[in-house]
């Protein structure tokens, strides 16, 4: 496999429309790494510079240490996985996963081979004889996943592979995914606009917003302790809670309720006295049992756990609005009164929107 080394990458439109901002990023040989963030904020136009679709205006792309920032994207010995499979409908699996090494003219016992080994892994051995439209949509994005694997690439590129799927679908090729990475030990960049698929798949997460990467780490660091207010609110299903709140001595003062802070936490916000900042509270860090009052909007029952939507009730009712997942099964009903508590909680600058650390 590969390493991949992107250099202060922009792109650039003919109508100066900047699309990528400055993206840097090493990925080390067997590494998954996915971009996640919201629609238009990048992440494809970045994969495509990667994968030679797309020019780079700006920067360098290595490959194994080779500068291949202006190679065309069939001398870059990378395979692509599109969102719409783009299988040829006139033919069978077989042929189309021995598409490309066909064109290449390879020996047909090699090409044989090949095709079998990728149909064996992917589960497609009794379906080679098959058209794409005798196929489900995992079955077709195995196939277009399989036509990627015949042809032994550094570095495989996907491009929201599962976006067509419904959601058991999706569940399931997740898996395969992450399986075939496991198998191949293959260099990986995978593109989503799904936290969950990125919290699951990815050795290191990149996340971008308008352009711009906001922070590169494990699932585990961007969950546990984001960068800044962007990260904070994508990351993390449901998204975080954030409330205005001020420092006035050992506690924050907000609108709806004031939190008493730990020994630890007033070290932590010493510079912030007598200033705003914005808590973060992620809903399954809040527990039931405290002074806090939430007056229930609605409750999700999901089984072991509880979505309780409401609002905190104190002495200033706009936009108070907070969600707690709550453990085990609530009965609560509109116009209920609930006490929590915050068991963990993530403080930002109001100005420059950064973690405070």
């Amino acid at each position: 496999m590969a390493n991949i080394s992107l250099q202060h990458l922009d792109k650039i439109y003919d109508n100066k429309v900047q699309a990528v901002f400055d993206f840097n990023l090493e990925v080390k040989d067997g590494e998954f790494i996915v971009l996640v963030g919201p629609s238009g904020c990048g992440k494809s136009t970045t994969l495509r510079m990667v994968a030679g679709l797309e020019d780079i205006s700006a920067g360098k792309l290595l490959l194994d240490g080779k500068d291949i920032t202006s190679a065309p994207a069939k001398d870059r010995d990378m395979a692509m996985v599109f969102q719409n499979y783009a299988l040829y409908g006139h033919m069978t699996v077989y042929e189309n996963m021995a598409f490309s090494l066909t064109l290449r003219k390879e020996d047909p016992n090699v090409i044989h081979k090949k095709v079998l080994a990728a149909a064996e892994i992917l589960g497609l051995t009794d379906q080679l004889n098959k058209k794409p439209k005798q196929l489900s949509g995992g079955q077709r994005q195995r196939v277009a996943m399989g036509r990627a694997i015949v042809r032994n690439p550094k570095v495989f590129l996907f491009d929201e592979p599962l976006s067509n799927l419904d959601a058991k679908l999706r569940g399931a090729t997740r898996r395969e995914i992450l399986l075939l990475h496991k198998r191949m030990n293959a260099t990986m960049l995978y593109v989503t606009h799904d936290q969950t698929e990125a919290l699951t798949l990815a050795d290191r997460i990149v996340c971008m917003s308008m352009g711009h990467v906001q922070q590169v780490g494990t699932p585990l660091e961007l969950y546990d302790t984001p960068a800044n207010l962007f990260v904070a609110s994508f990351i993390g299903l449901p998204p975080m809670n954030f409330f205005n709140v001020r420092m006035e001595g050992d506690q924050l003062e907000g609108s709806f309720f004031a939190y008493k802070l730990t020994a630890e936490q007033k070290e932590l916000l010493k510079d912030y006295q007598g200033r705003e900042l914005v808590l973060g509270v992620r809903p399954e860090d809040i527990e039931t049992g405290g002074d806090i009052d939430v007056q229930v909007f609605s409750n999700e029952n999901l089984g072991m756990s509880t979505l309780v939507h409401g609002r905190l009730m104190g002495r200033n009712t706009q936009d108070a609005q907070i969600t707690c997942k709550l453990r085990g099964w609530c009965d609560y009903k509109s116009g209920d009164h609930v006490n929590v508590k915050f068991s963990k909680c993530h403080f930002f600058d109001k100005e420059t929107t950064n973690a405070i650390r």
